[in-house]
C-alpha cells in the first residue's frame, strides 16, 4: 500500500458483518477522504482509484505549473508575451465555461458503474526464469586422431629404441589429455547439475509467486463479482458501496473538495448525502489577461463581485442537481426511491473567527418525479426551488439552513452517570454490590484514570452484560481513541467466552481497545485468547489496586457474595 493510503481498518457493523475503512490523503492537493465498505478488496480498489484520480489531477496541475514556468523563461519577445496572455485568457474563459456547464456535462455521461473495470486483468508481471545453458566440456580425445599418432622419422624407423620412445610419448599425450578431459567433463557436469538445481529452485519460487498472484487476483475479482451479485440482489451494503463509487467517479475541478458522507436506509430506500461544496474562494476570478508592453507586465482583469456571486450560486445548484441525477441514473436495481442532498461548507465564522461547518442547502427528491425533469433545459436555481429545496436565495451569503434529513451520529445509548466511589469504605464488598452501581463505579474509576489526558468516559443504558457498559474517549494521539469497557461483577472465574464477546464488541464499535473488569479472575484460556489483541483484562486484585490509586478503599469477598446470592 502506498504512503498516500493508510492501513485498512475493519470493524463489525450493526448487522454483524465487517465494515472496512481506509483513509486517503494527497498532501500536494490538500485532499482527504475516508472510504468505507463491506468488502476489503472493493474498499482498497476504491482507495486506489481515488489516489490515482488525485495523482492525475496533481500531474495535470504540476504540468501546467511547469509549462508556465518554462514559458516565462522562454518567452522574451513582445509577441511571445502577447500570445501567452491570449492563452491565459483562453484558459480562464474555458474554466468559467466548464463551471457554467457542470450540469449539462453529466447528461452526456453514463454514470452506471462498470464492474469489469474494478477487476484486475493484468498479467503476472515477473518474467519466467530462463533455463541456463549447459556448459559443454571439450571433445573427448580420440585415439584415432592424428595428433596421437607416434611421430616416426628416419631415426625412429631404423632405431627400435627411438621408435618405442615415440610410441610411448604419443600414448602419454593421449592419456594426459584423456585425464584432463575427464576432469573437465566432471567439473562441467557438476556445474550443470548445480545450475539446474538452482534453476529448479528459482523456477519453483517463481511458480509459487505466480500461483499466489493468480489466486489473489481471482479471489479479488470474485469479491468484485460477489459485490456485483449482492448489489443486483439489493443488498444494502452493496448499494452503499455502489453509490460511493458513482460519486467518486464524478469529475470536478481539482480545487473542489470532492468529499461526502452517505447513509442508506433500506426500509425506505432513502440515501442521505452530506456533500462538501466548494467555497467561493475555490472559483476562478480571472476574466482576461493582457500584456502591457509599456510596463512589460501581464495585467489581469477580474470578474466583478456580482458575477462571481452569480457564478458561485449557479455552481452550487448544479452540483446538487448533478449529484442527484448521477445517483438516480446509475441506480439499475431500483435501490433508491428518495435522495436527500445536504450541501455543506467548511468556512470561517465571521463572528468568532473559528472554523465551522454550515449546511447551506438541503433537497429531498423522489426518483420518479426527478427523472421526469429535462435537466438539459432547466434553470438550476428555479429547478431546485421547484423541487422544494431549502436554501437562501443567495447561497454565496453562507446562510445556514437545517438539513431536511441528516446523517445520525449521536450514540443514544449514553445515559447520565452518578457517583458511587464516595460511598465506598473498607466494608464495601464489590462482588456483592448492586450490578448497576458497579457499572457506574467502573465508569467513575476510569474517568479519573483518563482525566489527566483530557479523556471522557460515558456509561451506557443498563444492559445486564448485553453489550457495552461504558465507552472512554481518550484524545491522546498515540494511545488514544475509542475504548470499550465492560464490567463483570462475577463471583466465579471468567471464561474465554466473555473475552471473545469483548473482542467482537471492540470490532463492532470500531474501537481501538477493549477493557474487561471483573471482581473475580480469568481462566487460562481467557488470558491466552487476549494475547496479541487490543484487550486488557483486569481481575479483582487489579480493580482494588486501581481504586486505591485514586483514593478509595473497598474489599472483594467472593465467598460472602456467593452466600448473599444464595440467600436472595
Amino acid at each position: 500500500m502506498r504512503k498516500a493510503i493508510s492501513d485498512l481498518k475493519s470493524a463489525f457493523d450493526d448487522g454483524g458483518g465487517y465494515m472496512y475503512t481506509i483513509e486517503v490523503r494527497h498532501k500536494k492537493l490538500n485532499k482527504y477522504r475516508v472510504i468505507r465498505g463491506s468488502e476489503s478488496y472493493i474498499v482498497e480498489q476504491k482507495a486506489l482509484a481515488q489516489e490515482a484520480a488525485w495523482n492525475e489531477q496533481w500531474a495535470r496541475k504540476k504540468q501546467l505549473l511547469e509549462q508556465r514556468e518554462s514559458r516565462e523563461q522562454a518567452l522574451r519577445s513582445k509577441q511571445g508575451k502577447i500570445a501567452d496572455a491570449e492563452e491565459m485568457t483562453e484558459a480562464a474563459e474555458k474554466s468559467i465555461s466548464e463551471l457554467e456547464n457542470l450540469l449539462t456535462h453529466t447528461i452526456a455521461v453514463d454514470d452506471k458503474i462498470s464492474w469489469d473495470t474494478l477487476k484486475d486483468h493484468s498479467d503476472f508481471g515477473e518474467a519466467k526464469p530462463k533455463k541456463p545453458k549447459s556448459v559443454e566440456p571439450p571433445l573427448k580425445p580420440n585415439v584415432a586422431d592424428k595428433r596421437y599418432a607416434p611421430k616416426i622419422g628416419v631415426l625412429e624407423f631404423f632405431i627400435p629404441s627411438y621408435k618405442r620412445a615415440a610410441i610411448a610419448a604419443a600414448e602419454q599425450l593421449f592419456n594426459n589429455e584423456t585425464i584432463a578431459w575427464e576432469a573437465a567433463a566432471k567439473k562441467a557436469d557438476a556445474g550443470n547439475r548445480a545450475a539446474l538445481a538452482q534453476y529448479a529452485a528459482v523456477l519453483a519460487g517463481w511458480g509459487k509467486r505466480r500461483e499466489e498472484y493468480l489466486e489473489t487476483q481471482a479471489r479479488n475479482n470474485k469479491s468484485v463479482e460477489d459485490k456485483k451479485e449482492q448489489y443486483l440482489k439489493g443488498d444494502s451494503d452493496a448499494i452503499f458501496d455502489y453509490c460511493e463509487m458513482v460519486l467518486s467517479n464524478s469529475q470536478y475541478p481539482a480545487s473542489f473538495p470532492k468529499n461526502f458522507d452517505l447513509e442508506y436506509t433500506k426500509a425506505s430506500k432513502t440515501l442521505v448525502v452530506n456533500y462538501w461544496l466548494p467555497t467561493i474562494e475555490d472559483l476562478p476570478k480571472v476574466k482576461q489577461v493582457k500584456y502591457v508592453a509599456s510596463r512589460d507586465e501581464m495585467v489581469e482583469t477580474h470578474l466583478p463581485e456580482s458575477t462571481i456571486n452569480k457564478l458561485y450560486d449557479g455552481v452550487i445548484y448544479q452540483i446538487c442537481l448533478r449529484t442527484v441525477h448521477e445517483l438516480y441514473e446509475a441506480d439499475v436495481v431500483g435501490g433508491l426511491d428518495s435522495i436527500v442532498f445536504n450541501g455543506w461548507i467548511d468556512t470561517i465564522d465571521k463572528a468568532t473567527g473559528k472554523e465551522t461547518q454550515l449546511c447551506v442547502m438541503s433537497l429531498q427528491t423522489i426518483k420518479k418525479a426527478f427523472l421526469d425533469i429535462n435537466l438539459s433545459n432547466v434553470d438550476p436555481k428555479v429547478c431546485f426551488k421547484n423541487l422544494k429545496g431549502v436554501g437562501s436565495s443567495k447561497l454565496h451569503s453562507m446562510t445556514a439552513v437545517a438539513p431536511i434529513l441528516n446523517i445520525s451520529r449521536e450514540d443514544k445509548r449514553f445515559i447520565d452517570a452518578y457517583a458511587v466511589a464516595k460511598d465506598l469504605d473498607s466494608s464495601t464488598n464489590l462482588a456483592a454490590m448492586d450490578w448497576e452501581d458497579f457499572e457506574h463505579l467502573i465508569r467513575e474509576l476510569f474517568e479519573k484514570e483518563f482525566k489527566q489526558s483530557g479523556g471522557e468516559v460515558k456509561v451506557t443504558q443498563a444492559s445486564r452484560d448485553a453489550g457495552v457498559d461504558a465507552v472512554a474517549f481518550d484524545p491522546d494521539p498515540i494511545r488514544g481513541g475509542k475504548i470499550v469497557i465492560q464490567a463483570k461483577r462475577y463471583t466465579n472465574t471468567v471464561g474465554v467466552s466473555a473475552v471473545r464477546d469483548l473482542y467482537g464488541t471492540v470490532m463492532n464499535e470500531g474501537a481501538t481497545k477493549g477493557i474487561l473488569v471483573t471482581t473475580a479472575d480469568y481462566g487460562p484460556d481467557a488470558y491466552d485468547f487476549a494475547k496479541g489483541k487490543p484487550l486488557t483484562l483486569l481481575n479483582g486484585a487489579n480493580l482494588l489496586h486501581l481504586l486505591e490509586k485514586h483514593g478509595h478503599i473497598a474489599k472483594i469477598d467472593l465467598a460472602e457474595a456467593k452466600r448473599l446470592n444464595s440467600v436472595e
